[in-house]
């Protein structure tokens, strides 16, 4: 069974899925959760609170599905191709992560804000924490796509499975306290260009490009070009 906290996201983002988020009521989706409104402000807050939290998890969620995707490929090109396809099918499916992804929040949706400071380092755990603390920006998700992809392709995992959940959130907290530039600063620092980080940058960026504007064809052939172009011997001898 879920706990008290999921079974009132669940019930919040239902009611989102007929409401705008202006007109979601507290107490119905207490009802609807089969909790008490006490326990919903308890857990939250605010509506404020359950706000950022309910798109913290689409975030958090988001980022998980990208693990598991990396994982069910083997080749490089293959890899990158599946991230930005998926990425685009899932943002037109899930209107609250095409928000998140192009930082275009309509009405309907919980747009997020800043934590008050009284909610800057609640206790609880670190899911918990992630969400009070607020949503990442469309950047930090490009990040952490971009690192993802590139840690997954250097570690070259087999094929089959997800990684474990433990481990995804861990992954979370760290790209959220800029874990990414310790890892990565010889690189950067030394101002080499990294084709592989490149090529994970170049795909999520693809993706998010479908997001905003389809265009024709599909992303996977367009990105398989692209990589195709930048890494052929005649590219690269000029």
């Amino acid at each position: 069974m879920p706990t008290a906290r999921e079974a009132l996201l669940n019930a919040a983002m239902a009611a989102l899925g007929g409401l705008p988020w202006s007109a979601v009521r507290m107490v119905d989706v207490a009802s609807a959760a089969g909790v008490s409104r006490q326990t919903l402000y308890n857990e939250f807050g605010s509506k404020e609170g359950l706000a950022r939290a309910l798109v913290r998890r689409e975030a958090d969620a988001y980022l998980y599905g990208v693990e598991g995707v990396l994982q069910e490929r083997t080749d490089a090109v293959e890899r990158l191709v599946s991230v930005a396809e998926w990425t685009v099918g899932e943002a037109a499916a899930r209107p609250l992560l095409r928000a998140l992804l192009t930082g275009c929040w309509g009405d309907r949706l919980p747009a997020p804000r800043s934590a008050p400071a009284r909610f800057r380092a609640p206790a609880g755990p670190p899911a918990q924490r992630r969400a009070d603390a607020g949503a990442p920006g469309p950047g930090e998700l490009v990040a952490a796509v971009r690192e993802r992809s590139r840690a997954a392709l250097e570690q070259g995992h087999p094929g089959g499975g997800h990684t474990d959940r433990a481990a995804s959130e861990a992954a979370s907290a760290a790209a959220d306290g800029g874990a990414y530039g310790d890892a990565y600063g010889d690189v950067r620092e030394e101002g080499r260009v990294d084709a592989r980080e490149a090529a994970c940058e170049l795909a999520v960026r693809l993706a998010l490009s479908y997001v905003i504007a389809p265009g024709p064809g599909d992303v996977g052939s367009l990105l398989r070009r692209a990589l195709s172009a930048v890494t052929s011997p005649t590219t690269a001898d000029r």
